[in-house]
């Protein structure tokens, strides 16, 4: 039973559009993008081939292999859903994820790319190790994981940063308590999996940026 079951329909399906808006796969392409096409400053230097560049590397990466090997696994039967609700189906998924994550971030680091984006693809690779790890006892949200780093890495960024970014930082926080509150509405995770998975995406961030 889903632990929101108890909430009006509306609620529940606003809960579950908020968790596809923001599903994990898609956190890292969204950061991107700020940074091309708001922020800039770090990227001000980037042609707009090399912008692209970025964004796709990123987007191929993070988003569609990960995705694409999902499809795959549950065409193939390995794992009942491509919703990963079980810590058995998340095994295999976190493992090749871990492999695209950790290629992403090898190939920033030796391109001399911008050291937020190095940083960020460090804490997304860490993040999938210490959530295969978690898995093993307890079903951590991916989605609180993603915004945990999120969440960290704009704080980072606004700290650093010598303009204003302190909008775009209350933004993140008020995403990342919309989409923690739809996980509980819209999913069958305890207050102990959406925290614990929030607290590694901001280890995870903290241990990329010091890293």
């Amino acid at each position: 039973m889903q632990e929101g079951s108890s909430q009006p329909a509306f609620i529940i399906v606003f809960a579950k559009v908020i968790s596809f808006i923001f599903h994990p796969l898609f956190i890292p392409v969204y950061i991107i993008f700020f940074l091309l096409k708001i922020h800039g400053y770090l990227l001000a230097g980037f042609n707009d081939w090399e912008k692209l560049k970025v964004f796709l590397q990123m987007f191929v990466n993070c988003t569609f292999l990960p995705l694409l090997s999902v499809l795959l696994l549950k065409g193939l039967k390995f794992i009942d859903s491509i919703y990963l609700r079980t810590q058995r189906d998340r095994i295999i998924p976190y493992v090749i994820s871990m492999i695209f994550y950790f290629w992403n971030w090898y190939a920033f680091k030796n391109n001399a790319e911008i050291k937020e984006i190095v940083d960020l693809s460090l804490a997304v690779f860490i993040s999938s190790i210490i959530g295969f790890l978690a898995n093993i006892n307890l079903k951590v949200s991916m989605h609180a994981i993603a915004v945990g780093v999120m969440l960290t890495f704009m704080a980072i960024l606004t700290l650093q940063d010598s303009s204003n970014l302190i909008l775009y930082f209350c933004l993140t926080v008020f995403i990342t308590g919309a989409v923690c509150t739809s996980r509980f509405i819209a999913s069958d995770h305890s207050a102990k999996e959406v925290y614990t998975g929030l607290f590694i995406g901001i280890i995870s961030q903290l241990l990329g940026h010091w890293l």
